[in-house]
C-alpha cells in the first residue's frame, strides 16, 4: 500500500483555517516553560528485584517462604489460595522464576544515547516548531515520535493541531503516515468533531486506506452518530484479510450502544466463524447489556458465549468474572447467586459440594489423541533429527511386548533435578519410592548412564534395575517422543514423571482441539518431583483429579478466572473459581 499521500490544497487550507483560530503562540524564549521537561537520558539502569508477596499469594502475615506445606495462605481480600503450586497453576511459573532472580542479584546497565521528548504543554507557532524540528534534526521522523509522546502524555488537541500546521506550512502537504498518527491522536481523545473531519478528508482524497487507519477510523466512529459507517469500513476490509478482533469488537460496541443486538449478536458468530478469538472486554460488554435486556434471546447468545469459553478453554478476568456474575443474578425468577472460591483437590466446589468434572480423557478423546501423538509427534518429520528409525523400532517392539506400564520416568530429567546430588542416587530414591505401590514402571535412560562414572555408580544403576524396567537410547536422542509413546501406549490409567513442559511437542500437533486434548491429557497425568533431599525428602506436585474448564450441571455453573494478582503463563489453569448456583 501506498504510505505517503498528498492532501489537496482546500484540504490544506481548511486545516491552516482552524490553526488560525488558535489562542497566541509562545514565543521562543518560553520554550523550557511550555514543555515542561527535555530530558536527556545516556543511561539507566535496572536493577533486578523481587517483591516475594506479588510472586506468591500470602499475606505480609502469614509468609509461606516458599514451602511446600499443603496448607492455605491467606490472601487479599479474604481469598485463599492452596498449596503446594501444581506445575500448571497460575503464577507457578512466576515463582520459580522469582526463585532464579533471587539466586542471581544481577544488575544491568543499559545504555542509550536518544533524547526523551516532552511534548509542549500548549501550542507553538510555525517558527517555534522550526527551530524546534532543527534542534532535533536527527531524530528518527521527529513529527510522528511528538504526536506518539502527546498520546502518551493525553496533550491538548490544538497542541497536535500546531504541529499539523506547521508541517504543511514546510512541506505543502501533510504526508499519509502522520495524518494516521493524528487520527491515532484523535481516537485516543475521543475528539469526535476531529475523527470525523479527518475521515472526510481520507474518503474524499483516498480510494482505499490500509488496515491501520480502517481500525482506527472504526474504533473512533463506533462511539458516535456515525457507527454505521464502521460497519462500511469493516466490510473494506473484509475484502482484502479477516478483520481483526479490535475491529470486529468495536462494530460490536456501536451496535450494542445504539440497541442493535441482532446485529451484535451476528457480529459475534462471524466473528467466531472466522476463528478470530474476541477480546474479553467485547463479551464483558454483551454480558453488561445482558442485565438490562430481558429476553430469551439475549439470554441464549449469552449461555452459547459461555459454552464457547468451554470449548476454547477461555478464562475470563476478574473484569469479566463480575460481569457474568451480575448478569447471572440479575435473570428474573431464577434465584442464581455466585461466590469465589477454590477448589479442594479432589475436586469438590466447597461452596455447593458438586465435583467438578474428571480431569481423565474420554475413551474417543483418548484414542484421537493418541493416534495424533503418534502420527504428528512420534512418526513426524521432525523426531529422525535426534533418533533414528531402527532406534524407534526398536523401542515400539519393546514396549508392544511388555505388559502395559503404570508409572514411565525420564531418567535423566528426574536424576538433573538436584545438581549438588550424585545423579544415581537420586534417580535410585526416586525411583524407589515410586516403586512402594509395586507399579510397573518404566525408567527412559540414555547409554551413558552404564559406564559406571562416579555421578553412574553401577550399584546404584543395578538397584534400579530390580525394581524398574529400564530402556537406554543412544546419548543424542531425545527422550520425550520415547516418553509418550510408552505412557500412552500403557493406556490411560498411566502416568509419567519429568519435569519438561513438553510444549515443542503440543506445538506439533496439527489442530489447536487436539492441543486443547494434549495439554488436559498432560495435567492429568504428568507428575513433577518438587522436592527432594537424598534419601531424606521425596514430594510430589499433586496432580489435579479435575479439569478447568467452563462447566455446567444446569442448576450450577463453574467458571474458571484468572486472579488479577496472578501472573498466568498460557501453559497454566488459574486456581480462582466462580460458582453460581441456583437456590
Amino acid at each position: 500500500m501506498v504510505l505517503f499521500f498528498q492532501t489537496s490544497s482546500w484540504i490544506l487550507q481548511t486545516l491552516l483555517r482552524k490553526h488560525q483560530m488558535l489562542s497566541p503562540f509562545l514565543r521562543l524564549q518560553q520554550l523550557p516553560t511550555a514543555f515542561g521537561c527535555f530530558i536527556f537520558t545516556t543511561s539507566y539502569q535496572w536493577a533486578k528485584s523481587v517483591d516475594s508477596e506479588t510472586l506468591h499469594p500470602v499475606s505480609a502475615q502469614g509468609s509461606s517462604k516458599g514451602r511446600y506445606d499443603g496448607t492455605k495462605n491467606r490472601t487479599r481480600n479474604g481469598y485463599y489460595s492452596p498449596l503446594p503450586f501444581n506445575l500448571f497453576a497460575a503464577g507457578a511459573s512466576k515463582k520459580r522464576s522469582a526463585s532464579a532472580e533471587v539466586l542471581k542479584d544481577a544488575e544491568y546497565s543499559v545504555t542509550s544515547g536518544r533524547e526523551t521528548l516532552c511534548p509542549p504543554e500548549k501550542p507553538l507557532t510555525v517558527e517555534e516548531w522550526k527551530k524546534l524540528m532543527d534542534e532535533f534534526a536527527d531524530y528518527y521522523k521527529f513529527e510522528e515520535a511528538m504526536l506518539m509522546q502527546m498520546v502518551t502524555h493525553k496533550s491538548h488537541i490544538d497542541v497536535a493541531k500546531s504541529l499539523l500546521a506547521a508541517v504543511a506550512n514546510r512541506d505543502g502537504n501533510i504526508p499519509y503516515n502522520l495524518l494516521v498518527m493524528y487520527l491515532s491522536f484523535c481516537v485516543s481523545q475521543n475528539e469526535i468533531e476531529e475523527i470525523y473531519d479527518v475521515y472526510d478528508i481520507m474518503k474524499a482524497r483516498f480510494k482505499t486506506l490500509e488496515t491501520t487507519a480502517y481500525g482506527l477510523l472504526i474504533k473512533g466512529l463506533s462511539g458516535t452518530e456515525r457507527w454505521r459507517e464502521g460497519l462500511k469500513l469493516l466490510e473494506e476490509i473484509k475484502k482484502v484479510i479477516t478483520p481483526s478482533k479490535a475491529n470486529y469488537g468495536d462494530c460490536i460496541r456501536g451496535a450494542i450502544v445504539n440497541q442493535e443486538i441482532n446485529l451484535a449478536s451476528q457480529l459475534f458468530r462471524e466473528m467466531l466463524a472466522n476463528n478470530v478469538m474476541p477480546d474479553l472486554s467485547t463479551i464483558q460488554t454483551l454480558f453488561d447489556t445482558g442485565r438490562t435486556m430481558k429476553d430469551d434471546h439475549m439470554k441464549t447468545e449469552l449461555i452459547h458465549i459461555l459454552f464457547y469459553l468451554r470449548d476454547y478453554q477461555v478464562y475470563p478476568g476478574e473484569a469479566l468474572m463480575q460481569s457474568i456474575k451480575q448478569w447471572f443474578e440479575s435473570i428474573p425468577g431464577e434465584n442464581w447467586k455466585g461466590s469465589l472460591t477454590t477448589m479442594k483437590k479432589s475436586g469438590r466446589c466447597p461452596s455447593c459440594n458438586q465435583f467438578l468434572e474428571s480431569i481423565n480423557l474420554s475413551p474417543g478423546e483418548y484414542s484421537t489423541l493418541k493416534e495424533k501423538i503418534i502420527k504428528d509427534v512420534i512418526q513426524g518429520p521432525d523426531i529422525f533429527r535426534k533418533t533414528t528409525p531402527q532406534e524407534l523400532e526398536e523401542f515400539q517392539a519393546f514396549v508392544n511386548q511388555q505388559p502395559p506400564y503404570d508409572i514411565v520416568v525420564d531418567g535423566l530429567n528426574v536424576a538433573n533435578f538436584n545438581n549438588r546430588s550424585n545423579r544415581s542416587q537420586t534417580l535410585r530414591d526416586v525411583v524407589t519410592y515410586l516403586a512402594q505401590q509395586k507399579p510397573r514402571i518404566l525408567v527412559l535412560g540414555r547409554k551413558h548412564m552404564l559406564n559406571g562414572t562416579q555421578q553412574w555408580k553401577r550399584n546404584n544403576m543395578a538397584a534400579i534395575q530390580k525394581i524398574a524396567d529400564f530402556f537406554f537410547t543412544e546419548d543424542i536422542s531425545e527422550d520425550d517422543p520415547f516418553l509418550l509413546y510408552a505412557t500412552l501406549h500403557s493406556g490411560n490409567h498411566c502416568r509419567f514423571v519429568t519435569g519438561d513442559l513438553l510444549r515443542d511437542h503440543k506445538a506439533c500437533l496439527s489442530d489447536s482441539h487436539t492441543q486443547r486434548l494434549f495439554f488436559k491429557w498432560q495435567r492429568g497425568h504428568q507428575m513433577v518431583l518438587s522436592r527432594y533431599r537424598p534419601e531424606k525428602i521425596i514430594k510430589f506436585e499433586p496432580v489435579l483429579e479435575y479439569d478447568t474448564i467452563v462447566q455446567t450441571t444446569g442448576n450450577t455453573w463453574h467458571i474458571p478466572y484468572d486472579d488479577n494478582f496472578l501472573e498466568r503463563a498460557s501453559y497454566e489453569v488459574p486456581i480462582r473459581w466462580l460458582c453460581l448456583q441456583q437456590k
